[in-house]
């Protein structure tokens, strides 16, 4: 079941193609480096993701990049780089932050600046259809031309006129009205249109892109609770308004993230940046931060809590380290258990209670016999459909207040070695282990054996497979 934000209840999933589940998530707008409420969105849907996946749905995850708008254009000429070279550097960025929290890559991940036409045609389909006009460069959204207008946010159009956010410009018929494409203004990156050169306003990018990948109705449809209005509310006004057909099945918003009370937003400048989070706490600790509260309350960042989670990401880890789950089939009272939370509107925190109730009992067997038993096994089930279970790499190395003291001496075997010392630790691990596997290749194993004896002097145990080279901290 899970809560839908469209009639605010509960409602079971019932895909419109299955065992195909289309999901599309609005993504990032590239104007700053992300700070850790982007974060939480990304791991919420993440999660969803990853749980029906395991139930044995196919799901086709969007989600998509807004790289053109007005602030990403006022970044770029405070910066004095073109808009499109700022977009794609923010985008790194926020590439190694979800990264880093063990967020998968979308199945699609579409550009705004990629679909202007699919945007072009849906904006044509709408004036044709008498839900929009052009004045001068600029096409509007006629917002009292369709019935229902505000059924997501749950307002009425006087409710909205009476002080809810709304463009304001003098072009427009009604103060309701919405932008679907702005004319160029001098140095604005623009494109060709019917209406003349100009670029899409933000709605109507999610509008087209969900039903080129997913089609015109589709089941999931998530993002974080600002967004309802305007952003959600006007998206189901222009797919429905120009395909006469529901849009989303089922509406899913996450809580806002609050420091010292006050909501995180870019508006009111009032953050903590991502990557410098899972610089100082470890990219999983923060991810498993996330999963402590429910997706759809709002939740209270610290170092605190942040700490918390850290100590019991290495519980966790602990275990992981001296068991498999090979062993023997999961605890199946413990599954069923925690299928039930996640079944019930995605209980992340009743799911980690199972999670780490399973811990304690496997910490138990391998105390009495050396076996961490269908415990361990159900951990390990756990630990992966949470994304919790990548105990190699960023996850362990950054979740200490030892950080910058091994990277010093890594990046001290990485200069005697002639390796690569740009990057994080990890990065330059990774430098290392190039530099060894092409010793390997050369017949030099006394570099090989000498870059893996310093690895393993801090702490870093190299391990080579038939699948590879990979390794962790101890």
């Amino acid at each position: 079941m899970i809560f839908n934000t469209l009639d605010r209840v509960t409602t079971p999933l019932e895909p419109v193609d299955p065992p195909r589940i289309g999901m599309y998530v609005c993504g990032p707008t590239v104007q700053s480096p992300p700070h850790v409420g982007h974060g939480r969105s990304a791991v919420v849907f993440d999660v969803v993701r990853r749980y029906l996946s395991w139930k044995g749905w196919d799901v086709r995850f969007v989600r998509n990049i807004t790289d053109v708008d007005d602030k990403i254009i006022a970044f770029a000429q405070q910066e004095g780089v073109p808009p499109g070279d700022h977009a794609i550097r923010i985008t790194g960025e926020f590439d190694r932050g979800y990264r880093d929290l063990g967020v998968e890559a979308p199945d699609i991940e579409p550009k705004a600046t990629e679909h202007i036409p699919d945007m072009i045609a849906l904006i044509n389909r709408l004036i044709e259809k008498g839900l929009a006009y052009a004045r001068g460069g600029d096409v509007y959204f006629v917002v009292r031309a369709l019935p229902g207008y505000g059924k997501l946010s749950g307002q009425g159009l006087d409710d909205l006129m009476a002080g809810a956010r709304v463009e304001i410009s003098e072009q427009k018929d009604d103060p309701l009205d919405f932008a679907l494409w702005k004319e160029a203004k001098p140095g604005e990156p623009w494109w060709d249109s019917p209406w003349g050169p100009g670029r899409p306003g933000w709605h109507i990018e999610c509008s087209a892109m969900a039903a080129r990948y997913l089609g015109e109705t589709f089941d999931i449809h998530g993002g974080g609770n600002d967004l309802i209005f305007p952003h959600h509310e006007n998206e189901i006004a222009q797919s429905e308004g120009a395909n006469g057909a529901p849009f989303a099945r089922i509406w899913m918003h996450n809580g806002m993230l609050n420091l010292s009370g006050e909501k995180m937003s870019k508006s009111t400048g009032h953050l903590v940046d991502l990557n410098e989070a899972n610089r100082r706490f470890g990219g999983l600790a923060v991810r498993l931060f996330y999963l402590q509260a429910h997706y759809r309350s709002p939740q209270e960042f610290s170092n605190e809590l942040l700490e918390d989670a850290r100590t019991a990401l290495v519980r966790l880890h602990r275990l992981l380290e001296k068991t498999t789950d090979a062993d023997q089939p999961p605890h199946p009272e413990t599954i069923a258990g925690f299928e039930d939370a996640m079944d019930d509107d995605f209980s992340t925190p009743r799911a980690l209670g199972r999670l780490f109730g399973a811990v304690r009992e496997a910490n138990r067997e391998l105390a009495l016999t050396g076996f961490g038993g269908s415990y361990a096994a159900a951990a390990w089930e756990m630990a992966r459909v949470l994304g919790l279970d990548d105990f190699s790499g960023t996850s362990l190395l950054s979740h200490t207040q030892e950080l910058h003291e091994l990277r010093a001496s890594v990046e001290e075997v990485a200069v005697r070695e002639g390796a690569d010392t740009t990057g994080d630790t990890p990065e330059i691990v990774e430098s290392l282990l190039a530099k060894r596997s092409a010793a390997r290749s050369d017949g030099d194993y006394a570099t090989a054996d000498r870059i893996r004896d310093a690895l393993a002097a801090l702490g870093i145990v190299v391990e080579d497979s038939r699948d590879g080279t990979r390794w962790l901290r101890r």
